[in-house]
């Protein structure tokens, strides 16, 4: 069973080794310079190229990004094939880049009402990188997190399991390759995880942010860091400062 915060405490440190990012902002960002939404989604991907640099320059192996909801199919038409059209480019353009870097790619969500296209390059981009030994780059697309459970259970049915625990469902989570996040950022100025890895994030720490996706560059990043090395990540217990040591002192 992977690290699960509610039956373990994990090791804990300055730095988080798992970071999930909730890339909002794209659609205001263009609105805000009277530009078309879809302008603002391609300057995001600018983003991730600096979020995965940052992260590959700070030793934090593991980054996901959110980068299409199972609800985001409820947009313009034109919005959602902008969209479309712009994972294929980015796979075919970045994936050798980050294979070259070392960065081990992985999609997770449902991916059946992808074209059949995208979803041969999706399973090839996995299928290149799955060696890679650096970054471990996470992208959601088409997923939603009641969904992720609900899959899950369906998983565990089938393998004829006596009893659903909770060791059986985190087995067939779609983040099941990965630690549970350390740091959570959302981007845009809302508050909220939008059935984003809701298993997942049980005792994740928030960061929520104005600034939005496009406008999202290292220095902003090192905020949510900086943010996150200061606070104290109980658990459940009394408390433990980022670096693991307990705020309990001897004797009280």
């Amino acid at each position: 069973m992977k690290n699960s915060t509610t039956q373990k405490i994990p090791d804990s440190a300055p730095a988080p080794s798992h970071v999930a990012i909730i890339m909002d902002g794209n659609g205001r960002w263009a609105k805000n310079r009277f530009l078309p939404r879809v302008m603002g989604h391609r300057s995001g991907l600018k983003s991730v190229r600096k979020s995965v640099e940052f992260c590959h320059q700070n030793n934090i192996p593991f980054l996901t990004l959110f980068a299409f909801s199972s609800e985001n199919w409820r947009r313009p038409a034109d919005e959602v094939s902008f969209l479309m059209s712009l994972f294929n480019k980015a796979l075919k353009e970045e994936v050798a880049k980050l294979h070259e870097n070392n960065v081990r790619f992985k999609m997770i969500g449902d991916r059946t009402k992808f074209s059949l296209p995208l979803q041969d390059l999706f399973d090839k981009s996995e299928q290149l990188t799955e060696g890679n030994s650096g970054l471990t780059l996470t992208i959601a697309a088409n997923y939603g997190g009641r969904w992720d459970i609900l899959n899950a259970m369906r998983k565990a049915i089938d393998e004829g399991v006596d009893i659903v625990s909770e060791e059986v469902l985190s087995r067939h989570m779609q983040l099941a390759f990965a630690p549970e996040p350390d740091l959570l950022i959302r981007t845009g100025g809302e508050v909220r995880i939008s059935n984003f890895l809701i298993w997942d994030l049980v005792y994740t720490e928030l960061y929520f942010t104005d600034v939005l996706w496009p406008d999202f560059d290292s220095g902003e990043f090192m905020k949510a860091i900086n943010s996150y090395s200061g606070r104290e990540r109980r658990f459940g217990m009394a408390g433990l400062r980022a670096d693991g040591s307990s705020i309990i002192k001897e004797g009280s």
